[in-house]
């Protein structure tokens, strides 16, 4: 298989039909890493929101079980992905991230961003720091993904287009973005964990890193100082091409060994109640939306 040999059969696909084939090939073979940054990425925009860290800050789960908290994100994706949306896997995943929501009053628009940013996220990242830019195809099957789990869990009004999930999040940004000491908290905690992947003497190193990656309106909304030296954003973005560079030159993933998540949390595997708080798995389950009107 050559490097470029999935690219051009994802681009004779039709993404209405195939979204979620060509999905898998993005998440699992085409851009792995760069896909789980992207949602990583995703994580800090949501802080920007105060109305969303608030929540988060008074569950304390970033800051009581950050790992975990970000591991369970990552698996409920999978387990949603893993034998397709609408498979009883991925709706066993939907309803149970319906009964992890039920507990709280989550506004639609709040749904709707976080939903725009875990399909915009990836898809931004990838387009500036993957060993390639994202196809049409790719980036419509991106946008039906997030459509078709907006159905699942009920969230109205979700675009069908990557045009549209931009517009919405640089939207709502615009309208919503504004510092709050719960911002500050909630990305405090999160970057510790991500800080924790690598060595302690690494650490500092790797949260500067990540925060040079951070534009402007971000970083005020979560209460961070634009990155010191100015160069280091520079040299953050030229090492992040320097690997994509890299990485073009390597042969493709071959077809038996995905990019799965490799949970920190769960070195033993895991079992869908697992993921989430604890107090989640004794709230009853309820059908999904389509379930209901059968």
């Amino acid at each position: 298989m050559g490097r470029y040999a999935r690219l051009r059969e994802i681009r004779r696909m039709d993404p209405e039909r195939d979204f979620e084939q060509i999905f898998r090939w993005i998440t699992q073979y085409e851009f792995p890493w760069d896909y789980a940054r992207g949602v990583s990425a995703a994580f800090l925009r949501d802080y920007g929101v105060p109305r969303i860290s608030q929540l988060l800050d008074r569950t304390q789960e970033f800051e009581r079980h950050g790992q975990k908290r970000y591991d369970d994100t990552v698996l409920l994706g999978h387990e949603l992905s893993a034998d397709g949306l609408d498979s009883e896997r991925g709706r066993a995943a939907a309803r149970h991230l319906n009964r992890i929501h039920a507990k709280y009053r989550i506004p639609d628009d709040d749904f709707r961003y976080v939903l725009a940013t875990t399909v915009v996220g990836p898809k931004r990242w990838i387009d500036r720091y993957g060993w390639r830019p994202l196809c049409a195809n790719e980036k419509a099957a991106l946008a039906l993904v997030g459509h078709r789990l907006a159905a699942l869990m009920g969230i109205a009004d979700a675009p069908r287009t990557m045009a549209g999930y931009e517009k919405l999040l640089d939207d709502h940004e615009a309208a919503a973005f504004a510092y709050h000491p719960a911002n500050h908290r909630v990305a405090d905690a999160t970057f510790r964990v991500l800080a924790s992947w690598y060595p302690a003497v690494l650490r500092p190193a790797a949260a500067r890193f990540s925060l040079a990656l951070l534009d402007d309106p971000l970083l005020h909304a979560l209460g961070f100082p634009p990155p010191q030296p100015p160069w280091l954003r520079t040299l953050a973005h030229r090492t992040l091409r320097a690997r994509a560079a890299l990485v073009r030159l390597l042969p493709p993933r071959p077809e038996g060994r995905p990019g799965l998540p490799r949970p920190r949390s769960y070195p033993f595997g895991y079992a869908l109640d697992d993921l989430g708080p604890a107090w989640a798995q004794h709230r009853p389950l309820r059908p999904l939306p389509s379930e209901d009107d059968r």
